[in-house]
């Protein structure tokens, strides 16, 4: 039986009486009664009651007053009106205050029912949008922490198979470990087999001399017992532990490393400061990442001997699982592993000396063959095999003996970057329904009731959250659009015009930080084959990190021109430039320099790999040149209109 409240105005007792007493309350409606206009506003705003049902002719206040007065201010409370007459003027009028309907006197019970049903339909889907919002709010709270959590393991499976810097690497998998834990300090212990102690290869949040002299016996102390059971260990609580003499934390963490069934170390994150336990689901994480960690640090180490030490070649071939083929200058088998023969199904075929065209059937292969890597580079692929897997191939010259290609299981990172990219396009659209909502309703709270400034302060950083996340949806979903080929659709654009036009949106930007925003203008038209928007998009996210990276009273140079083939256009600033080691990865999705300049500018990561996958698909190619403290220049060059574009499609298909 229903539960909502209703509130009955009425001057007329006995019609008070009847209606509440009579017809109402014994179907199960809580009843409230008022005998005037007035009466019934303070019952409203003290009960906030689910539906109200208004006589029209009362003392004091009648029914249209009162109407004007919840309309006033914007309430969402259905209203029946009751009225002994009635008329089209009235009821236009009534209906345009929110009124859902209305009965005309004397009251039929069956009648009463029905409307009053009709009406608190509407009550009770409000109630459940509230609750669904509300459910909604927290999904997207969790599921802004899994993105975070799927990003940053993301980042370390493409490090897996990319990252040939040991120290770079190590680096990378402590960021990650305080990352996606939310720790203070974190850091990767490694095991010297000769004392039985453990030192610091890596860490992040610890002093530098401390890190660099850190060494822990095996025998007595946390980490050590990690080493010793294989197994991961998380100690919390209100005491402090010790992890070192004179060395005490809140919370620690630790995490085995293995490599084929032997531990080489920990991977371990603390609290010091910050009552915050780790929980089950941070064990887990990191569990996952030590898994990449341990592959990571496995591959650069067999990557190190294979280039310095050439004469155990052999052993480390026979013994590793990736595949590996190494072929003479015309393409023929001096070298296959077991696990290529195992790959390819040619463990019982003699390979030596036969064209590689005769064993692999494999047309994405050869086409990586077709492709002849220059001296020093190497051509990447993927290569997916008969039984379901999908390989990352690596093809690379060696001078005087002809070309190794080193393969790699991606199978399980392939997967997880489909579930990665399927959660980010289905969270993106299913977020912006209560996006939307939560930016309508904090956009009428002003109008509602003025605010204090406390409650101007809450806002605000509701409005620019709800902006950022609206940001990061766009972001996202452009990507996708762009990989994915769509609004690509192309024809001759003159880009002097367009790079003029993105300029002139950040001009008064610009200006108020006092920067100096110039654009040299070329004498002659640029024509390029492209899509103008795509390309108003490039310069426009190039000329924002510019502005933003900038301090104030900087300069921002933007130049375009052109050779026989190219149109070059540059966007030179005199910012904070970027380390050289952050250069190799800021076009990668959700890459961000991390460094104390760049705390309090926010972006989402997407901007540079967005201009970097329209750029390709123009069949253009774009860099960078920095140096910290003196600022950035920003290069793309497409090709120009005419046998350059032909030439360099020809060149791709």
């Amino acid at each position: 039986m229903a539960k909502e409240k209703i509130l009955v105005v009425d001057d007329n007792r006995e019609i008070l009486a009847l209606i509440a007493d009579y017809m109402l309350k014994p179907n199960g409606y809580v009843v409230s009664t008022a005998r005037d206009g007035v009466d019934g506003l303070e019952k409203y705003r003290a009960d906030k009651p689910d539906l109200i049902l208004l006589d029209l002719e009362m003392p004091r206040l009648n029914g249209l007053g009162v109407i004007e007065e919840l309309h006033a201010e914007r309430s969402e409370t259905p209203i029946v009106l009751m009225t002994s007459h009635g008329s089209e003027d009235l009821a236009v009028t009534v209906f345009r205050k929110g009124v859902r309907d209305y009965i005309i006197k004397p009251v039929d019970t069956d009648e009463l029912l029905v409307v009053v049903e009709k009406a608190l339909v509407e009550a009770r889907l409000r109630r459940e949008k509230a609750e669904l919002t509300e459910t909604l709010m927290r999904t997207n709270r969790d599921l802004e922490i899994r993105v975070k959590e799927l990003n940053a393991l993301y980042g370390i499976g493409r490090s897996v198979t990319s990252m040939l810097d040991l120290d770079r690497l190590l680096g990378r998998i402590v960021e990650a470990a305080v990352y996606i834990t939310g720790a203070e300090e974190g850091s990767l212990l490694l095991l010297d087999e000769g004392t039985n102690e453990l030192f610091m290869r890596s860490a992040q949040g610890l002093d530098e001399k401390y890190a660099r002299e850190f060494r822990l016996r095996v025998e007595d102390s946390l980490a050590g017992q990690v080493i010793q059971t294989g197994e991961p260990l998380l100690i919390s609580g209100a005491s402090t532990h010790k992890v070192k003499t004179a060395y005490l934390a809140k919370a620690i963490l630790y995490v085995p490393l293995k490599t084929k069934g032997k531990i080489m170390g920990v991977l371990t994150v603390d609290n010091r400061v910050l009552d915050k336990d780790f929980t089950r689901n941070d064990l887990f994480l990191l569990s996952l990442l030590s898994d990449y960690a341990s592959i990571g640090i496995e591959n650069a180490r067999l990557f190190g001997q294979i280039e310095n030490e050439r004469q155990m070649l052999e052993a480390i071939l026979s013994g590793t699982d990736d595949i590996i083929i190494v072929t003479d200058e015309s393409d023929r088998v001096i070298l296959m592993n077991k696990s290529a023969r195992c790959g390819f199904d040619l463990s019982h075929v003699s390979v030596t000396g036969s064209p590689l065209e005769d064993l692999i059937r494999n047309q994405e292969l050869f086409a990586l063959y077709d492709k002849h890597p220059l001296p020093g580079a190497a051509n990447r692929a993927e290569i997916p095999l008969s039984n379901g897997q999908t390989l990352l191939a690596t093809l690379s010259a060696i001078s005087g003996i002809g070309r190794v290609a080193v393969m790699q299981d991606i199978t399980q990172l392939k997967k997880l970057d489909q579930v990665k990219s399927d959660f980010v396009a289905t969270v993106s659209h299913d977020l912006r329904s209560p996006l939307t909502s939560i930016r309508g309703f904090a956009d009428l709270l002003p109008v509602v009731g003025s605010l204090n400034e406390q409650q101007n302060t809450f806002l605000q950083k509701i409005q620019r959250g709800v902006g950022e996340i609206t940001n990061l949806i766009n972001d996202l979903l452009d990507v996708g659009r762009i990989e994915a080929g769509m609004d690509l659709e192309t024809q001759p654009c003159d880009l002097t015009e367009i790079v003029a036009s993105s300029v002139e949106k950040f001009r008064t930007q610009a200006s108020e930080r006092g920067q100096n925003l110039t654009f040299l203008k070329p004498p002659m038209s640029l024509c390029v084959q492209g899509n103008k928007t795509r390309l108003e998009q490039v310069v426009s996210n190039l000329v924002s990190n510019a502005v933003k990276y900038t301090p104030d009273k900087g300069t921002i140079d933007v130049n375009a021109s052109s050779n026989d083939q190219f149109v070059v256009v540059s966007v030179k600033d005199n910012g904070i430039g970027i380390p050289l080691a952050e250069q190799p990865f800021i076009f990668d999705k959700f890459y961000r320099v991390q460094s104390e300049e760049t705390l309090g500018i926010s972006g989402t990561g997407l901007g540079l790999s967005i201009v970097k996958s329209i750029v390709e698909k123009h069949f253009g190619r774009i860099w960078v040149e920095s140096e910290p403290g003196r600022g950035s220049n920003f290069v793309f060059i497409l090709p120009k209109m005419g046998d350059a574009l032909s030439e360099v499609q020809a060149s791709a298909a």
